[in-house]
């Protein structure tokens, strides 16, 4: 189950709107056919998204990390000989309006100095929305400050009533939500997102396909260099989608064409699958590989931005149908968490990856009110500050 941009504990008791849905189930068109999901194309590009699950998907990016690492030591003025890389790898978890915490660290981190360029970003559904800002750089914190310390849920959400758990695709529309991203992804940051893809970096992001029942991993850098006249909104829809927590928010749709044929494919979050994600299994083959025949290996770093709480997080639960199911998903979703920070950690020790975590400590205790409430997003922002500036954001391996 996903991670969003605020708390699974309040989806459930979200106000009613005034106005009742329409007693009709909203369209949609058809899907892709059983086994094409792979093959059918958004804006036509060849590279423009992988589907990791599938031989094909992992080919794909393990040819796509190639790709872009040639172009960085050409980028760099180096030979291409990929053991003279030097690698920082960033994952930006979900954790809803907890993306404060990462908000909160990255600019600590640049203050403090000694922050990297990162070859590559991943994100997923809040880890979506910030992963932009932290792929182009220190220039763009007070941006990403803006983005988890001046919204609120209306910059977010427009509440339906009761009946959309029936009628409608989610129990609240997430139009604001396309709007707020949009006032920030513009034309100048997916100008600047092409131009840190031709110097051979990379920024991912995870969504689900809810028809094909398959993880997603989009290239925005290759959309955005695409020059396509649909690039910019294709993207915009790409970071939403990795938001829509399902049944909470609508989902996307994207128009796909398959054999020349036109479909629909439903996209929600993509912490239904997994709450962080760095590079393919076959990649950390690839790099097994070479250090097994003593081949050089480019010095690699991962970075874990875990948007939430590692310990347990202590609630009165009501006995009541929807308060027990509600418990239940927040705790399937911090045990998603806690898996793939673990799984994270055994790959890099595996590949010989040096690994770094950072997560929501026991002592930030500002209580929760209601989502994307400024009372507790700015705290927990200069609580993610406070960290990186004093060193001690970052632990070695998870803590448990």
């Amino acid at each position: 189950m996903p991670d969003s941009p605020f708390r699974r504990r309040s989806l459930l008791a979200l106000p009613a709107g005034l106005a009742l849905s329409a007693c009709a189930i909203p369209p949609r068109g058809p899907a892709v056919p059983r086994g094409g999901a792979s093959a059918a194309t958004v804006l036509g590009l060849p590279d423009e998204r992988f589907f990791p699950l599938e031989e094909s998907g992992q080919a794909g990016l393990q040819k796509m990390f190639m790709d872009a690492a040639f172009r960085h030591l050409a980028a760099l003025g180096l030979p291409p000989d990929l053991g003279r890389l030097d690698l920082d790898l960033l994952a930006i978890s979900g954790g809803g309006d907890n993306g404060a915490f990462g908000a909160g660290v990255l600019n600590g981190w640049s203050e403090r100095g000694g922050r990297p360029e990162f070859f590559l970003v991943t994100g997923i559904s809040t880890g979506a929305l910030s992963a932009p800002f932290a792929f182009l750089g220190s220039q763009w914190d007070p941006q990403l400050k803006s983005v988890y310390t001046d919204i609120t849920l209306d910059d977010v959400i427009e509440q339906r009533g009761y009946t959309a758990a029936i009628w409608n695709d989610g129990l609240a529309d997430n139009t604001p939500l396309l709007g707020t991203i949009s006032r920030y992804l513009n034309h100048d940051m997916l100008a600047d997102i092409a131009r840190e893809y031709d110097r051979g970096r990379l920024l991912l992001i995870g969504t689900s396909n809810l028809d094909a029942q398959a993880p997603v991993v989009w290239n925005i850098g290759a959309i955005a260099r695409s020059g396509h006249p649909k690039a910019l909104d294709t993207v915009r829809r790409i970071l939403l989608a990795s938001a829509a927590i399902p049944g909470a928010f609508s989902p996307v749709l994207f128009d796909v064409t398959l054999n020349g044929q036109p479909y629909q494919e439903l996209h929600v979050d993509g912490g239904t699958f997994a709450q962080a994600f760095l590079y393919p299994a076959s990649l950390s083959r690839f790099r097994r590989e070479r250090i097994a025949r003593r081949q050089k290996v480019a010095p690699a770093r991962a970075w874990v931005l875990r948007n939430a709480r590692l310990d347990p997080e202590w609630a009165s639960v009501d006995r009541r149908t929807i308060g027990i199911a509600g418990r239940a998903i927040t705790s399937m979703i911090a045990a998603s968490g806690m898996n793939d920070v673990q799984r994270i950690y055994a790959a890099a020790e595996h590949d010989g990856v040096q690994y770094n975590l950072a997560f929501i400590g026991a002592d930030f205790t500002v209580p929760y009110d209601k989502p994307f409430d400024p009372a507790f997003m700015r705290p927990l922002f200069e609580y993610g500050r406070q960290r990186a500036l004093a060193g001690t954001a970052w632990v070695s391996r998870p803590p448990f």
